[in-house]
């Protein structure tokens, strides 16, 4: 047997272990960001890298280039917090500016129609086999999901407290998406995912509000 395929089988369905160990890593991503880890960015390559695997084995293309996509992002990131540490210094989170928060929600809506428009023509998506217009709802929700998780990841790597943000916009789409679709183990990851988003928020945003009380105070990047 192909080693991509190794895993075991539950209730006679078969899990991989790319993919059950990849949505290990990527839950794993969660819990660093919140403690503004540098092993936030390792662990999110390496789960891209299992979930491209896993995604390429069982045939969805679509979500094989969001890891993809992950990857490289997550390369980015980890440049950017080194960056914003060298000579010894302490990476401060902060809100987006005005300017940013336009760029990503000008991205969000510009970008889910044009990956909506290349999933549809290029039958990237799963959804873009179902009949419409079941079909073209769950397309556009498949390109919002990619881009918003796109967006968020480029939003972490600049260290701002809107990642959350974004990420719970994108959840709010995934989780009864995967439910209603039948997929109850990535709706049950993307719930977990939605809890930790919020815990996240609520602390980035405590310690944002803690360091822009103390005169000089900077957010410190935990090793």
């Amino acid at each position: 047997m192909n080693w991509a395929d190794a895993g075991f089988d539950v209730f006679g369905t078969h899990v991989l272990w790319t993919d059950l160990v990849g949505n290990i890593a990527a839950l794993a991503t969660v819990l660093f960001a919140m403690r503004k880890s540098m092993w936030t960015w390792p662990v999110q390559f390496t789960a891209s890298v299992l979930l491209f695997i896993a995604s390429v084995n069982a045939g969805i293309t679509g979500n094989a280039l969001k890891q993809v996509l992950f990857g490289v992002l997550a390369v980015y990131g980890f440049w950017a917090w080194r960056r914003g540490t060298e000579g010894g210094r302490e990476l401060a989170v902060r809100p987006a500016s005005s300017r940013e928060r336009l760029l990503m929600i000008s991205v969000m809506l510009a970008g889910t129609v044009l990956v909506g428009l290349f999933f549809y023509v290029t039958g990237l998506s799963w959804g873009a086999h179902e009949p419409l217009p079941k079909g073209a709802f769950l397309v556009a929700a498949d390109a919002y999901i990619f881009v918003g998780s796109a967006v968020a990841t480029w939003a972490q790597g600049r260290a701002l407290v809107d990642f959350w943000i974004v990420w719970v916009a994108v959840d709010l789409v995934g989780v009864p998406l995967a439910f209603s679709s039948g997929l109850v183990v990535s709706g049950s990851v993307y719930a977990v995912f939605f809890v930790l988003v919020l815990v996240g928020f609520v602390k980035w945003l405590r310690e944002y509000r803690g360091a822009a009380g103390e005169p000089g105070s900077r957010m410190a990047v935990a090793s």
